[in-house]
């Protein structure tokens, strides 16, 4: 008997100042997210029971859940391709100074058209919702990541696989250093400033795949192909480039 292997997704996230009253940013991450991909409409809302809501008036109605603080889920309608988008509040107990933040998440089919297309994705998203930073990394990424957090002073200082252990996210002290790395990263020019980037002596094989922003932030790809834990190649860029940017994860100051 086959079994089918689920399609690869790639999972984009960014983390942004709360939402505020009248906020346009929810409705700007959704307008950048169909730029980005030639085609795509994400005009239907799923219900909490996974049913999927057409949204006629989208542009509108989006608008008024932001004013009320919401950013929804919304989705292309393509149970047979499906891209999805919504906006979470974190609250401010367990994040960098104590203040709630806005993280928009997006989910996507990690095919060719995607790939070509990360990472003016994740920046028209990132730039969208005036992120400090945020990224683009392959579905099962968030479990290596957690294997990364440290849960105690006196705990290793590397992961089993080499990378270096990171502070949870209440114990770094400032909204734009980066909790980690991904495949695709974005870093607002406040972040970027905020962990010594670029360095001209330091970050030459960062920024041979670095490209600017609009608004002066950057993305930066860590990997040619995006990231697997099982290639050693890839492993050892992620070990170079924490070594670069101590300060992501809380671990020093650049």
């Amino acid at each position: 008997m086959h079994t089918m292997t689920p399609p690869a997704r790639l999972l984009l996230s960014v983390y942004a100042p709360a939402l505020t009253r009248d906020d346009g940013r929810p409705l700007a991450a959704v307008h950048a997210m169909e730029r980005g991909l030639n085609g795509l409409k994400l005009e239907w809302e799923v219900s909490g029971e996974g049913q999927l809501i057409a949204v006629p008036q989208r542009d509108a109605w989006l608008s008024e859940a932001a004013a009320r603080g919401k950013f929804p889920l919304l989705c292309n309608g393509d149970e047979n391709y499906p891209v999805t988008i919504a906006g979470l509040r974190r609250p401010a107990s367990p994040l960098p100074g104590g203040q709630p933040q806005l993280q928009v998440h997006a989910d996507l089919p990690l095919d060719e058209v995607v790939l070509a297309a990360a990472a003016s994705v994740l920046e028209g998203i990132a730039e969208g919702a005036h992120a400090f930073w945020g990224h683009a990394s392959p579905e099962g990424f968030g479990l290596e990541v957690a294997k990364q957090m440290r849960h105690s002073d006196g705990g290793p200082a590397h992961s089993f696989r080499g990378l270096p252990m990171l502070k949870p996210p209440d114990a770094i002290g400032s909204p734009e250093i980066p909790h980690y790395l991904g495949w695709l990263n974005y870093w607002s020019a406040a972040t970027a400033h905020a962990i010594g980037f670029p360095d001209a002596a330091r970050d030459a094989e960062w920024m041979s795949r670095a490209q600017r922003t609009a608004t002066g932030g950057w993305i930066v790809q860590i990997t040619e192909t995006p990231l697997d834990f099982t290639n050693p190649v890839h492993v050892a860029a992620l070990q170079r480039a924490y070594t670069c940017f101590p300060a992501i994860g809380g671990r020093s100051s650049p």
